[in-house]
């Protein structure tokens, strides 16, 4: 596209000269896309015969992320691709338009804040490009997330290429399979891949003499005299099948028969997973500051994960119990949680448990109190050299796998698998750079509430640094359409006087999979499945939506007949629940149409710990007060019974009313398939995960929470339509449900999650997959630099 750009610029000087003219006009010095294009289209439209319109350089502004000026020169960056960002210089003086290379670029972008900044001026530099060239990558946008899959195609051909060498590594890597001190899969009598050819055959030529139904008890003597351990299956059936796809993978490698032959070795028992911050417990802690969908999502993982262990395990005919601890932090000033229990069983789980660990000051001096998650990084050190004993005490060895939660849980991973070698798995759930405009270049301006400088640096070193990363949706990775992923945020990047960097991530990296969560099928169902609802709790929940003496509730419905809009979060920014009753204040169309519920866990300010959250909830108190709207708008607190709230959402389905999630941003939204799968038409925002979840305008729709007219309009629409034809609610609720329920499982993610664990332990073991050079590199900025950010030496 360069040259040909170049070629339009030269030849269409005049014009161009004047757009970047006008640019300048605009007397700011650096613009969003959005600000770029709306100069751009006033400029098209006030111009006749305008050359630029349809011509490359209009698909050039449309690609512009950001615009600096710079007296007269214009410094733009230009996503051109997913993951891929080329940047550019124009000159008004001398008309010339120039590539400049990423450094060069943010070196200008820090002139912003220091305008007499020296290009001499020495500035750290990090750039992965190094470690990635021999590694392989995908190439196509479209398979960003499929990592394993491309792994199993590209490293499965390339290993088994010599025959020889890809089969020896399968067998050494079969032989190093044990529990504890019990040997599985092959014994030490198995010394070469004909040895094992040979003891396949006798085997299956046995194993085909008897009962398919006996079980591995009665034949495992004569297995054993083969040099086969447990392991292989539970039952003659399984036990066979499983040696024939060896047999097959041994003859003709194919990446479906090793990812099918992996995920059946018995290779994990025990696992860690790591959420440091925010209340972590089963009850009372919903809505409580940092405390939300991330515990929801844990503990429903924890029990898919624990159900999927007993499953496969029994089915390779081993007596072994799993372990899954969640490792989190004690406060010991738990208010009404119990967060201060040392440890605590998971209900609905057999083995699963809740062990916490306290953060502690240098003298050893246990903290208290609980703490923002913006001011846990003094702790996570010296937690994770504690959390390393307890966990060892608790399981009694290793974990097979650790998985680390938000950045701190994923940092503290990070420390935990160095210290330990163990497989390494990292689940952002949201990253906070895309929530907080210019959050990198202004950091020092909100460092003390929100400590960015240590949270982008621990993000950094965690998703280069674990073994692969899990994500909910594609646009968590790579974003969609002209919106930037949350990681892919981090490609580029400048934190002045701190560092730059150059190519902080790598998009294509076969790390990231998408591996999506569900709703728990036990609370979350459609309102319709009338034998499995809770009878016994509709006066309360009919209470919660209309009563004056519900406790902790302000407001009650003028006119009962309207139908409700139900939002359920956390008052915080990100959230926009502000924002969400802004709209009613901003449209009579909108109030006379229907009625809004807002449910949250406090209403009352002076409750909250949280300054962002008590700035939020006094607001929403001046907007009811201000523009009347208690006739119209109830808000209710003091609701954490999740199976209430299923209830709940069944209820608002019974009374054909609809779920709004209007986040400015939101990662996921297990908000949002809840509400779809109790049958409830879902609003939810455009920016984020819903945007993938939700198939705008049949199983739900799209609003944009910047748009308060388009939104207040297409909800309003809505409830007109069904008002004249009834089907249309039904038709959305049934699409919702279905959607739900053939692409948001717990049972699905849990399978793939253990199978990915065990074909990512593969690759480790047989290839360079370990990438230690880049390992040490991001030790090496975490020694010197996240330690320091942190003041880790100094608490």
């Amino acid at each position: 596209m360069d040259e040909e750009l170049k070629f339009f610029i030269s030849e269409n000087c005049d014009i161009v000269y004047l757009f970047f003219r006008e640019i300048k006009k605009d007397d700011r010095n650096l613009l969003l896309q959005s600000d770029v294009i709306k100069i751009y289209n006033s400029f098209i439209n006030n111009v006749e015969n305008n050359v630029l319109k349809n011509s490359i350089f209009e698909n050039f502004i449309y690609l512009i992320t950001e615009l600096i000026i710079r007296e007269n020169s214009f410094f733009m960056s230009v996503r051109d691709d997913v993951g891929s960002f080329l940047f550019y210089q124009y000159n008004l003086d001398s008309t010339s338009f120039e590539k400049m290379c990423p450094s060069s670029y943010l070196f200008y972008k820090e002139t912003l804040i220091k305008p007499n900044k020296s290009s001499d001026d020495w500035t750290l530099e990090i750039d992965i490009t190094p470690f990635n060239r021999e590694f392989p990558k995908l190439k196509e946008p479209k398979t960003i997330g499929k990592g394993v899959e491309f792994l199993n195609r590209h490293l499965a051909s390339r290993l088994f290429f010599d025959m020889g060498q890809g089969s020896r590594l399968l067998l050494n890597f079969l032989k190093v399979h044990k529990y504890r001190e019990t040997q599985l899969m092959i014994s030490s009598s198995i010394n070469s891949i004909d040895d094992l050819r040979k003891a396949l055959r006798r085997a299956i030529y046995f194993l085909n003499k008897r009962p398919i139904e006996e079980s591995h008890r009665d034949v495992e003597r004569f297995l054993k005299t083969l040099g086969f351990e447990a392991g292989w299956g539970n039952s003659v059936y399984k036990i066979k099948n499983t040696m024939e796809l060896l047999v097959d993978l041994l003859e003709a490698p194919e990446p479906q028969l090793l990812e099918e032959f992996l995920s059946r070795i018995p290779m994990i028992f025990n696992i860690a997973i790591l959420s440091p911050h925010g209340y972590f417990a089963q009850a009372n802690v919903l809505g409580k500051p940092d405390t939300g969908g991330q515990v929801v999502y844990i503990l429903n993982q924890v029990r898919a994960l624990e159900k999927e262990l007993i499953k496969s395990i029994h089915e390779q005919g081993l007596d072994i119990d799993p372990k899954i601890i969640v490792v989190t932090r004690l406060i010991p000033e738990a208010i009404d949680t119990t967060c201060n229990l040392y440890e605590e069983k998971i209900f609905d789980t057999k083995f699963a448990k809740i062990i916490r660990v306290p953060f502690r000051y240098k003298n050893g001096e246990i903290v208290n109190q609980w703490i923002p998650r913006f001011h846990v990084w003094p702790y996570l050190e010296q937690f994770a050299i504690e959390a390393e004993k307890v966990m060892l005490a608790e399981l009694g060895n290793k974990p097979d796998l650790i998985i680390g939660n938000y950045s701190d849980g994923s940092l503290v991973s990070f420390i935990l698998s160095k210290r330990l070698g163990v497989t390494n798995c990292m689940i952002a759930h949201a990253l906070e750079k895309t929530k907080y405009l210019f959050s990198d270049l202004y950091w020092r301006n909100n460092e003390e509430q929100y400590r960015f400088s240590s949270q982008f640096t621990a993000d950094l070193i965690s998703m280069n640094s674990t073994d692969f990363i899990i994500t909910s949706t594609y646009q968590e990775i790579a974003g969609v359409g002209n919106t930037m992923g949350q990681y892919e945020s981090y490609k580029v990047f400048t934190m002045p006087d701190l560092y730059r960097v150059v190519n902080g991530i790598d998009l294509y990296d076969p790390k990231f999979n998408i591996v999506s969560p569900g709703a728990d099928e036990n609370v979350y169902f459609p309102y319709y499945e009338k034998e499995k609802r809770l009878a016994g709790i509709q006066e309360e929940i009919y209470k919660l939506i209309y009563s004056d003496n519900f406790p902790q509730s302000r407001g009650n419905y003028a006119n009962k007949e309207k139908p409700i809009i139900f939002a359920l979060s956390r008052i915080d920014y990100i959230k926009n629940i502000t924002g969400l009753v802004k709209w009613f204040t901003e449209s009579e169309t909108l109030r006379n149409t229907v009625n809004l519920l807002i449910v949250s866990t406090i209403i009352d300010p002076s409750q909250s710990k949280d300054k962002e959250e008590e700035s939020n909830m006094r607001e929403i108190h001046r907007l009811i007060d201000e523009y009347n709207l208690t006739s119209t708008v109830r808000w209710v607190g003091g609701v954490t019974d999740k199976r209430l709230v299923g209830e709940l959402y069944r209820y608002i389905a019974d009374l054909k009313g609809a779920f709004v999630q209007p986040a400015l941003f939101e990662a996921f939204g297990l908000t949002v398939i809840e509400a779809m799968i109790s049958g409830l038409p879902t609003f939810a925002t455009k920016y984020g995960g819903p945007l993938e979840i939700i198939e705008n305008g049949f199983s739900g729709f799209h609003i944009d929470p910047n748009n308060a007219q388009e939104t207040s309009n297409i909800i309003v629409e809505f409830f007109r339509n069904v008002q004249m034809d009834s089907s249309i609610w039904y038709n959305i609720s049934e699409n919702a449900i279905k959607r739900v329920k053939e692409k948001y499982s717990w049972p699905k993610y849990s399978k793939n999650l253990l199978k990915l664990s065990k074909i990512y332990g593969f690759w480790k073991y047989t290839t360079n997959l370990e990438r230690e050079g880049s390992k040490g590199y991001f030790d090496m900025f975490y020694s010197l630099m996240l330690r320091r950010l942190a003041k880790i030496t100094d608490i």
